[in-house]
């Protein structure tokens, strides 16, 4: 006779839902690959009158769902609840403490508590699956944590955030502002009534902290990721960056370099014959560069009830089937503290723009502040308009202008430094923008 492997589900939300509704359809399958028979018997919500589309009787509820994770109905507990504190961490404690396995969706614990938790799950010889927590549908995690375990990774990015990825695609398409994509954003619920999360890079951080753990074997360290947002970005960038050959999409990208892993997150030219260039819309992508298979990418959708329930039930397939893996990879106890290599030593190419006032010597004022700083410059290009060359014979207008410069590899700090100089000399109208470049 099959055992059941009975699920407590903390969290009926659209992934919550998706998922009850999946391990239904999914049932005489799952059943056959696991040897066991998996049915959820116990769910948690805050609102038991809400219709969400699926069939509940049968199943016992908790209004709270720390009792739903101690309670001996319940095998494994999944926790849809989210963020890093309150509810969500006390479910995941409370299930590790039972001796339960736990499946998580939820980047924001794992980022903030992922190695205590690894440790607690470790203590009681426990599974702790996060499948969904990054890229949503994408197997990510699994791809570095078991696919790739025969491969020195050097460099791990991706586009993590559909939203921000949504935004600078109709940025790019239609020329728009980043204000008006937003709107329409949350409009279409892509964005939340307050986007901050989203598009000022705090979630790309999240997820890259839990792909840099996995790739690279240290602690999960949030704290340690550069974060910059997309709200700075204007449509003359997207319009720059397509002439240049580039698109604009916002990264988390985690690297070895000299000294320890570089962490960030941020607006990033890509060259258009990339694979990663080619993910528009809210649509996800990771790049894995390893030793031994080389360039690695994998795309897919990274939010949504269907793609996200997919990871969580694969995750609940592998637990019910026996499987049991250090959660990043490796005995947490023996993960190092990565050490951080601060942006101002990155190095790497940069797209600036400089908005400086259109009279003689500006240009060469600016190449030489980069020469001072041992910053050779691959291009330099000026816009003008039609109006401001009018109004002067011979070309010169006085009127702030578009100044942009493409420089070859540098590290932060010198660019930096660089544009404080410029800045000094009276040369700019307004704050520089600059945008790193991410080359294959």
């Amino acid at each position: 006779m099959t055992q059941d492997f009975r699920l407590g589900i903390a969290g009926l939300g659209t992934v919550g839902a998706a998922v009850v509704a999946m391990i239904a359809r999914r049932a005489e399958a799952l059943s056959a690959a696991t040897g066991r028979n998996i049915r959820v018997t116990a769910v948690s919500s805050r609102d038991r009158t809400r219709d969400r589309g699926i069939d509940l009787s049968g199943m016992e509820w908790f209004d709270d769902p720390v009792a739903l994770a101690r309670s001996e109905s319940v095998d494994c507990v999944v926790e849809l609840i989210g963020g890093a504190e309150g509810a969500a961490k006390a479910t995941v404690e409370a299930a590790l403490a039972s001796a339960k396995p736990v499946v998580t969706a939820n980047k924001a614990l794992l980022a903030r508590h992922g190695a205590a938790l690894a440790r607690a799950a470790e203590e009681t010889g426990v599974a702790l699956a996060y499948e969904a927590s990054v890229a949503g549908g994408i197997p990510v995690i699994k791809a570095l944590r078991e696919g790739l375990a025969g491969n020195d990774v050097s460099r791990v990015y991706g586009i993590l955030n559909g939203t921000c990825n949504y935004i600078l695609t109709r940025m790019e398409l239609e020329g728009l502002t980043f204000e008006a994509c937003l709107k329409d954003a949350q409009a279409l619920g892509y964005a939340e009534a307050d986007p901050t999360f989203d598009v000022e890079g705090f979630d790309t951080a999240h997820k890259l902290a839990i792909l840099t753990s996995l790739a690279f074997g240290t602690a999960v360290d949030a704290e340690g990721v550069s974060v910059e947002g997309i709200s700075g970005v204007q449509p003359l960038d997207l319009t720059m960056a397509d002439e240049l050959g580039f698109r604009i999409k916002l990264l988390g990208v985690a690297q070895l370099a000299e000294g320890g892993v570089e962490q960030r997150v941020h607006p990033t030219m890509v060259p258009k014959s990339s694979a990663i260039a080619q993910v528009m819309g809210v649509t996800n992508a990771v790049t894995v560069d390893a030793d031994a298979v080389g360039e690695l990418t994998l795309i897919g959708p990274g939010a949504g009830g269907a793609a996200t329930a997919s990871a969580v039930v694969a995750d609940i397939a592998d637990i019910a089937s026996g499987v049991l893996r250090p959660t990043f990879a490796r005995p947490a106890s023996g993960m190092p503290q990565g050490s951080r290599v601060e942006m101002g030593r990155h190095e790497g190419g940069y797209y600036i723009r400089l908005t400086v006032h259109d009279r003689p010597g500006v240009a060469a004022g600016v190449a030489t502040r980069m020469a001072e700083r041992e910053i050779s410059l691959e291009s330099i290009l000026q816009r003008r308009s039609e109006r401001a060359a009018s109004q002067d014979p011979h070309g010169r207008s006085g009127q702030p202008v578009p100044l942009v410069l493409i420089t070859y590899a540098a590290t932060e700090g010198n660019i930096r430094a660089a544009l404080e100089a410029i800045a000094g000399d009276g040369l700019l109208a307004e704050a520089p923008q600059l945008i790193r470049i991410e080359r294959e």
